[in-house]
């Protein structure tokens, strides 16, 4: 049955009130004190309290049940949270604090059996903490990928190493390191349901062939410097030559991978004010693959110079 345009303003209006409530409550308030002091840049320290939070499970029934006793009343009811949804997982986006962000995950244990064996394992780049709160019996498949050093290269990057296995139970907290480790969870005999913190920070998501252990590709997982990125491709597009301080400061950004790209930019967008700078990384950038790019580049840039 198709409601009435009345009856949906009326569930959008209560929807609203709902939120407002449940953005009220005391656990709501509970999770964001715990929280508080934690800098968002040390993931670590917030890993730390997030264990500690995801260790005891008494808040997590009262953070959903203001939800679930509105739908339950309520079919047009709209949850103030964001899901996402694969033919694996469902995911819903509970609540985002300064320093983390909170998640509830359903794995489909049908879709992980009838899903074809992952030809590639991913480290995320990002810490993150999970508390396996019905674990299915599956079990958590774990790789080795090493640490990104300030060299860090594509084509020197060291193969997965393969860890013992991890089985999971109910309530069962660990940390999810995809800075240094693949995971992967498979065997479930019943669906998976998890509670995650993930940290704010981010780095190089690295993905790798399964069967050789061989790095493939790798990219950004690192929402800042994502969002640089789009807003120095923005002032390109718009031509604001009158930003070149914005670029100066991301060539030299601690994300080798940002500094190039902001490089790249820089140059299509002008030249000449960039062309100082480039020469500089290509003599003193502290990572090879930047170093070699840029000297690649600065005899190019350096004669389209002389003929203009």
């Amino acid at each position: 049955m198709i409601p009435s345009r009345a009856v949906l303003a009326a569930s959008t209006e209560r929807s609203h009130r709902v939120a407002q409530g449940w953005r009220s409550t005391e656990t709501i308030a509970f999770l964001a004190d715990a929280f508080a002091g934690c800098d968002p840049h040390a993931a670590d320290a917030v890993a730390d309290v997030a264990e500690a939070v995801l260790a005891d499970a008494g808040w997590i029934a009262p953070l959903l049940a203001p939800l679930l006793d509105a739908l339950a009343t309520d079919p047009w009811f709209e949850p103030p949270i964001r899901v996402t949804r694969d033919t694996l997982r469902t995911t819903a986006l509970l609540l985002e604090l300064p320093a983390a962000t909170l998640t509830a995950t359903i794995l489909s244990a049908k879709a992980m059996a009838d899903a074809p064996a992952a030809q590639t394992l991913a480290a995320s780049g990002r810490l993150s903490v999970a508390r396996y709160h019905h674990a299915g019996g599956a079990r958590l498949s774990r790789w080795s990928a090493g640490e990104i050093e300030p060299g860090f290269t594509t084509a020197t990057a060291p193969p997965l190493m393969p860890l013992p296995p991890l089985p999971l139970h109910d309530g069962m907290v660990c940390r999810i390191d995809g800075r240094r480790f693949a995971h992967l969870i498979h065997d479930a005999a019943s669906d998976v349901a998890i509670l995650t913190f993930a940290t704010r920070g981010g780095g190089l998501t690295r993905e790798y062939d399964r069967a050789t252990g061989r790095l493939v590709r790798a990219a950004t997982s690192d929402d800042a410097a994502s969002r640089t990125r789009l807003l120095l491709t923005l002032l390109r597009v718009d031509g604001r030559r009158d930003a070149g301080a914005h670029f100066a400061t991301a060539t030299c950004d601690s994300a080798f991978h940002l500094r190039w790209d902001a490089m790249r930019e820089w140059l299509a967008l002008d030249l000449s004010a960039a062309v100082p700078r480039l020469r500089e990384m290509a003599a003193h950038d502290p990572h090879d693959e930047v170093r070699a790019a840029a000297a690649r580049t600065l005899p190019i840039v350096e004669a389209r110079l002389c003929l203009a």
